[in-house]
């Protein structure tokens, strides 16, 4: 008892007997005071006294599938910060490979009596993964926003960037240079982002008398690796532009065209999404169509806080304009192609 006296004073900033009058539900202490030793108490992993454990903790979950796509971690911070303003502890949960997976994660968030979780690219966006764990969310009434296009079942709150304007921005682009062998490099068949992008892909070329033949069209996991297979195969099928569902992929892209002996953007113009840490620094400069992070993630933390004090708040899809950042992976097309 005294050790956990000290380490939840020492993490707070107050002393151990004020932490003792919190646990001991004692009059004296303010409640900014005897929320803050409730969550420190939470953060470090020590049960709740009985008649305290009622009261759900002043965490909040933010689930991420990784942290090496640097996207991850940006929505991170901003989330994590946002949270931090409003009083809220941020647990990050992130899956690894051969690790804790999604549900587990929500069953540990379940037990610690979280005020709310954040999802950012996860299951919820795979039309045939498992979504039962969503349900244990609903069902305790915990509330939840996602961050970017989920599948429409699943009726939580969510704010997205808009796939529809980021392709036709980078779709635009690659013709505005005088492209017309453009090919896509996208996730998995049920992603949903992905299936967006593509949807729009297919309408503008449609409007425009044109079509996107399947074959100009590789889908991949997201990592540079899979982006680099998948830009190889659109490489033999004589594509002159090639735009990505993800940065990872599109550098993996510009890879595949060195292994090839191809220059970018001479030879080949490749176009990302996000516009993640560093891309102004790649070999070339990554052309992308940027997220507005900032504005996103605080909306998403907004949308949860409103929940957690009982307003009621609308299941739609908050949309954020993406823009389109030109930098040096695209060009004009060569005035002739290879088959």
């Amino acid at each position: 008892m005294t050790r956990r006296l000290a380490q939840v004073a020492q993490k707070v900033g107050v002393s151990e007997a004020t932490v003792s009058r919190v646990l001991n539900g004692k009059p004296g202490v303010s409640d900014a005071t005897r929320k803050a030793v409730l969550s420190a108490l939470d953060v470090l992993g020590y049960e709740r006294p009985t008649q305290l454990r009622g009261e759900r903790a002043r965490l909040v979950g933010l689930v991420l599938p990784e942290l090496q796509n640097p996207i991850f971690p940006a929505f991170a911070e901003v989330v994590g910060g946002a949270l931090a303003q409003q009083g809220l502890t941020p647990v990050l949960c992130t899956q690894t490979k051969g690790g804790v997976s999604e549900a587990d994660y929500v069953e540990l968030l379940l037990q610690q009596q979280v005020s709310g979780v954040v999802f950012a690219g996860g299951l919820y966006q795979q039309d045939d993964a498992p979504h039962d764990h969503y349900g244990l969310l609903a069902d305790r009434r915990i509330p939840v926003v996602l961050i970017n296009a989920a599948t429409a079942h699943l009726g939580f709150p969510g704010v997205s960037c808009d796939d529809s304007v980021a392709m036709e921005h980078a779709w635009r682009h690659l013709v505005s240079l005088g492209h017309e062998r453009i090919g896509l490099v996208l996730g998995p068949s049920g992603h949903v982002p992905s299936q967006r992008k593509l949807a729009t892909a297919h309408a503008i070329a449609e409007a425009a008398g044109a079509t996107v033949p399947d074959e100009w069209v590789a889908r991949t996991m997201f990592s540079l690796e899979g982006g680099q297979a998948a830009a190889t195969r659109l490489l033999d099928r004589g594509v002159t532009g090639i735009i990505c569902a993800g940065d990872p992929l599109a550098l993996g892209s510009v890879r595949a065209a060195r292994r090839r002996g191809l220059s970018v953007p001479a030879d080949v113009s490749v176009v990302g999404y996000d516009d993640s840490a560093f891309m102004n620094c790649t070999d070339p400069p990554l052309t992308t169509v940027r997220q507005p992070i900032e504005a996103m993630g605080r909306a998403a933390v907004e949308l949860l806080c409103a929940q957690i004090v009982g307003r009621a708040v609308p299941s739609d899809e908050l949309l954020f304009e993406p823009e389109l950042v030109v930098r040096g992976s695209t060009a004009r097309p060569p005035r002739t192609v290879s088959r």
